[in-house]
């Protein structure tokens, strides 16, 4: 199956796995499936490491590279496809990252992984909540 990692599911995979839920973690585990990430999660990581959210020990690149090595999480850029729907997709608010995002998995027909209470709220696309 394919999954698309909201950001901060894609962070804590790798800096908190203890937020993630069972399910999760076992999705997560399973070598059959397939991961993503919208490239507009480089950009929400990064903001959250200038504002002192987030603390890495190494450098930005040298984080991301590795955060995305295992469990082989590939990048899917933001298109013409994505930036239309994006304008389009029924959301109750207009953060533009989490628009890309749910705009990434509604064009791939992705399963999106997330704890964001708004983005489960999108009826438009498959939603799996990290609840634990």
């Amino acid at each position: 199956m394919k999954y698309l990692l909201d950001t901060h599911i894609w962070i804590w995979s790798v800096s908190k796995p203890e937020k993630l839920s069972d399910e999760v973690k076992d999705i997560l585990g399973n070598d059959s499936n397939e991961f993503f990430i919208s490239s507009i999660s480089f950009w929400e990581f990064i903001v959250l490491v200038e504002k002192g959210r987030i603390t890495i020990s190494k450098t930005v690149d040298e984080w991301i590279r590795d955060a995305i090595i295992d469990p082989n999480i590939k990048e899917i850029p933001i298109d013409k496809k994505i930036a239309l729907k994006s304008r389009e997709i029924n959301l109750p608010h207009q953060d533009p990252a989490d628009r890309f995002i749910a705009a990434t998995a509604f064009i791939h027909q992705m399963t999106l992984i997330t704890s964001d209470r708004k983005l489960e709220e999108c009826e438009e696309i498959s939603i799996l909540s990290n609840r634990t």
